[in-house]
């Protein structure tokens, strides 16, 4: 590869100034970022399909990001077509309320959704059956799988073939052991679940991608035990397929409307998880109301810094009633105050 032959290829991991680039030729290259694409601003992100110079001692240097198709900001990835949520049916005892958190942290990346259950061997088929009904209320056709005698493991292959897909869901459920089992020659170390908490110690610390023999890449971000919601509460009921059916059949009398006491809301009413939308909306409320009552105290006060070098803050002054008026503001008032009284001597003379 020569300076006027660039190769494009595949961010798989970052790290510092450093990218690690798969070229579509099989070659991997250690890459950087030059100041040219610094200065105009242009970040890459593990998943960007880039263009490559080789420099000497087999380094690379990043030409340029070819147009991203997606992009997320929490993990930071692009070109991510879907998310595989992972969670287990027991150890730990799979709870609706956290998977429906994290169904619709997922449903608010606008990717495309797909729900493995682990641990499948661990519950009866009549669990099972009743999981399944209930997760099919919910707008979900989940897989339902065992990586400790590998159950229904080519059916996830098959879904993850020659996608990028991000693998997502708390701790302990069995990721990085399934990320192992779909890439046999991959050494990922596999956190241990507490037996106490029944929660696993996530290792993985950044987000790198993972090449499948079968073509395409595993996405292992850092695991995280409670997602936090980024939407707001007027965009919350989009995240919830049953509620998004009902909105598909008609509309609400207010076109604000929070879906909770207004008259005439079509969403209100017996579908299963109404009352975590309720729970998951005040939470959601709180932090805007939150949010704003921060911005009004910043608005009100300004921070200033003492001789010893301590910040504090004090009251902002009110312009209008405590501000001293400028003094090239006087003088235009007393030029004003002189021309008005030379023509009204004028006038009288």
């Amino acid at each position: 590869m020569t300076e006027t032959d660039p190769k494009i290829g595949t961010v798989m991991a970052v790290q510092a100034n450093f990218y690690q680039v798969r070229l579509d030729e099989g070659q991997t290259l250690l890459c950087t970022r030059p100041t040219r694409l610094k200065k105009i601003g242009q970040n890459v992100l593990v998943g960007d399909r880039i263009y490559v110079k080789s420099t000497e001692f087999e380094r690379g240097a990043i030409a340029s990001v070819t147009p991203r198709k997606t992009e997320l900001q929490r993990p930071p990835i692009a070109n991510a077509d879907q998310i595989l949520l992972v969670f287990a049916l027991e150890e730990p005892t799979l709870d609706p309320v956290q998977l429906s958190r994290f169904l619709v942290k997922a449903e608010s990346t606008n990717l495309k959704l797909l729900l493995g259950l682990n641990k499948a061997d661990l519950i009866t088929q009549e669990k099972q059956k009743e999981w399944e009904e209930k997760l099919k209320l919910w707008g979900y056709e989940p897989y339902f799988f065992s990586v400790e005698n590998n159950q229904g493991i080519e059916e996830i292959k098959t879904a993850l073939k020659n996608k990028i897909t991000i693998f997502a869901g708390p701790s302990g459920v069995g990721k990085s052991s399934l990320t192992s089992l779909l890439i046999p020659q991959l050494d990922i170390r596999i956190g241990e679940v507490s037996g106490k908490l029944q929660k696993g110690r996530h290792t993985t610390r950044h987000v790198e991608l993972f090449e499948m023999p079968q073509g395409g890449y595993i996405a292992d971000s850092p695991g995280f035990n409670q997602p936090d919601f980024d939407c707001n509460s007027q965009n919350l009921i989009n995240y919830f397929p049953e509620a998004r059916h009902r909105l598909s059949q008609g509309q609400c009398k207010f076109n604000d409307c929070l879906h909770q006491e207004e008259p005439e809301c079509i969403v209100k009413g017996e579908w299963e998880r109404y009352e975590y939308y309720l729970r998951f909306l005040d939470e959601i409320l709180a932090q805007e109301e939150k949010i704003a009552q921060t911005r009004d105290t910043e608005s009100s006060v300004k921070k200033m810094v003492k001789d010893s070098g301590k910040v504090y803050t004090e009251p902002k002054l009110n312009t209008k009633k405590y501000r001293r008026v400028s003094r090239r503001l006087s003088h235009q008032k007393l030029e004003e105050l002189y021309d008005h009284q030379s023509l009204e001597e004028e006038d009288y003379f």
